[in-house]
């Protein structure tokens, strides 16, 4: 697909970060875009805005936790627009702090939103689109599908798990015309590590995890890129069926030093040693 004028596209987390500027990108290519979040506020609110900027534009309240609203959210999409030839499974939490704190709650959220959500997307929109003809799918992990640190433990699992479902599809859909795509960035300026804000359970942080929840704002505020940069490299990435979508120099760094621990047998080291900003910030000291 080199040319989206008039492609439907099924945005999930879409009212906010990194799925906002990838619906505004979108629009931008001439596509119809199916804005899916939890947040009905926020997504009224950017609804309506793209709308009266000329947007074409449908939003629908999804959690992506329960597959039947998963489901509803594709029935809507072929009621409203007959097709979709994108999906962009970008829905994510980022919970941080010592694992040996966490609790089962903790890891059922993250893991319902993070592994489950990408997963349910993908089978409910996959089989259609692969009838229909193909599209693309976008999953968003990110570097920590690669790489860890040592607070972001529960957030570096559930990517780990999406980098090797995206791979396995890849490998699935090979040679068809159904593309898969895996988005892996380092900081984007989103707020990302405040997604408490959509925990439905009670539960309230630690204060080890409000501890390191500070840093990692500030960091992804100083250091972060805009949506935009993101969503023009998964455009891009698109058009040239590209699979690994790294919005960052720095990750083939990151994965470079993964690699060469485990070919010279040492155990895990901190990929971003010496790195000013994020070397602090990913460890637990």
């Amino acid at each position: 697909m080199k040319d989206f004028k008039g492609k439907v596209a099924v945005v999930t987390g879409a009212a906010s970060g990194i799925g906002l500027g990838v619906t505004e990108r979108f629009l931008e290519e001439g596509m119809k875009v199916v804005m899916a979040d939890v947040e009905q506020g926020s997504l009224d609110r950017e609804v309506k805005r793209l709308s009266e900027a000329g947007g074409d534009v449908l939003g629908v309240i999804c959690d992506v936790r329960d597959s039947d609203s998963v489901e509803a959210l594709k029935d809507q999409t072929l009621a409203h627009y007959k097709s979709v030839h994108v999906l962009f499974n970008n829905a994510g939490v980022a919970p941080a702090g010592p694992m040996l704190e966490t609790t089962p709650e903790d890891w059922r959220w993250i893991v319902d939103v993070n592994v489950l959500g990408v997963a349910y997307g993908i089978t409910s929109f996959g089989p259609v689109m692969r009838d229909a003809g193909g599209g693309h799918i976008i999953n968003t992990a990110s570097e920590a599908g690669h790489v860890s640190s040592a607070v972001l433990g529960m957030y570096t699992a559930t990517k780990h798990a999406v980098v090797g479902l995206s791979e396995s599809l890849y490998r699935e859909l090979e040679g068809t015309d159904l593309h898969v795509h895996c988005l892996c960035p380092n900081l984007v300026k989103t707020q990302i590590f405040n997604s408490e804000r959509n925990r439905d359970d009670g539960a309230e942080s630690t204060p080890a995890q409000t501890a390191t929840m500070a840093p990692l704002r500030e960091a992804i505020t100083a250091m972060g890129i805009t949506t935009s940069e993101v969503a023009a490299d998964i455009v891009e990435a698109m058009r040239e069926e590209k699979f690994w979508i790294f919005t960052h120099a720095m990750t083939k760094e990151a994965l470079a030093v993964r690699q060469q621990d485990i070919a010279a047998g040492r155990n895990p080291s901190n990929p971003y040693l010496g790195i000013e900003g994020l070397e602090e910030v990913t460890e637990l000291k």
